[in-house]
């Protein structure tokens, strides 16, 4: 399998990419990024063999040649995000809907996979975005936005959308370096304080890093094929199975 995987310099595309480097039934993964890993990232030994890096500045804009590279894949986990804090309406839109959106429309006239193979195109959303738009909270009406338009974007094609909402996650105990480098000295200090609140409070609310990222491959496997929205809670059951 040929997987793509963008945004994975942040918490949830490092994890995807770290399981994804870990499984053995993905024969090559395509990191889709504006900057290379970082050196403060621990990674497999297999990475430099697995991984074939395309650093791409434009996420609005997609040459034909660099669309039927992408094409070639079986999957794409589009994990490119961040937090909604700081930002303004129409930044977050260019970021969360505007990106996804155009590379959703160059693997679909590029002609992304076949009838008996179809391409994955695995959104990671969040627990409560909205679709309606009726929403309060901005982030959610711009992820809620993607969750509907990008099946429909897909009718008639043979790309399949997967849309994955996970809950509060943050960067792995495993790996230190993640939380020096991902999260500021006061988002480490709320993780350490919500994360066993929402494990034993609110178990549907939070989400394992680890089994996030396991999760998400799986996904993009087709080990569900015909489930289009996965909740957290799905997910905390599902990927038991795996």
């Amino acid at each position: 399998m040929r997987l793509i995987i963008t945004g994975v310099t942040g918490v949830a595309g490092l994890s995807i990419y770290r399981a994804a480097l870990s499984d053995s039934t993905i024969e090559r993964i395509t990191l889709l990024t504006r900057r290379p890993v970082p050196s403060w990232a621990r990674l497999p030994p297999n990475a430099g063999e697995k991984t074939e890096v395309i650093i791409h500045q434009d996420f609005k804009s997609y040459p034909l040649d660099l669309a039927r590279r992408l094409a070639e894949h079986d999957a794409l986990i589009w994990a490119l995000g961040k937090s909604a804090v700081g930002m303004s309406e129409e930044a977050y839109t260019e970021l969360t809907y505007e990106y996804t959106i155009a590379a959703a429309r160059a693997l679909k006239e590029a002609g992304a996979g076949s009838e008996s193979r179809p391409f994955r195109f695995v959104y990671i959303s969040g627990e409560h975005a909205d679709p309606t738009g009726k929403s309060s909270q901005m982030w959610a009406r711009v992820k809620g936005r993607v969750e509907r338009e990008l099946p429909k974007l897909f009718e008639g094609t043979n790309i399949r959308a997967h849309v994955f909402r996970p809950g509060y996650f943050f960067p792995s105990r495993t790996y230190p370096e993640d939380r020096l480098n991902q999260r500021s000295a006061m988002l480490r200090a709320a993780d350490v304080v919500l994360a066993p609140l929402l494990t034993a409070l609110y178990p549907a609310g939070y989400t394992p890093i680890e089994d996030l990222g396991r999760f998400a491959v799986e996904v993009a496997k087709g080990r569900w094929p015909d489930q289009g929205l996965f909740r957290n809670a799905d997910m905390r059951r599902l990927v038991k199975q795996i």
